[in-house]
């Protein structure tokens, strides 16, 4: 079964903020700037925190993982927004 997690992150440096919203791409889905929607199974969710805890430093950054129950497929039923939609793609020289 899988479960839809909130992933909110502040990374500190520019490049292992790249290197971070590059991984999560892999994961997620983004929703705002430095927050992602994930669907994963307990193994992805393992895989998730191995891969950024490989990327970030502990002393400067944080990530939090919000769990919001059961991945449903109606993503409006978990969110609401207001306001303008927002892109998430960074320029092709800032990813590392």
């Amino acid at each position: 079964m899988r479960n839809r997690y909130i992933v909110c992150y502040d990374i500190s440096d520019a490049k292992r903020l790249a290197k971070v919203y590059k991984k999560m791409r892999g994961f997620g889905d983004p929703v705002q700037y430095s927050v992602f929607k994930c669907d994963l199974s307990p193994q992805e969710k393992v895989m998730l925190i191995i891969a950024l805890n490989k990327l970030i430093n502990n002393k400067e950054d944080r990530i939090m993982i919000i769990n919001v129950g059961i991945a449903t497929n109606n993503f409006e039923d978990v969110f609401e927004f207001l306001g303008k939609t927002v892109e998430f793609e960074l320029p092709a020289a800032k990813i590392i």
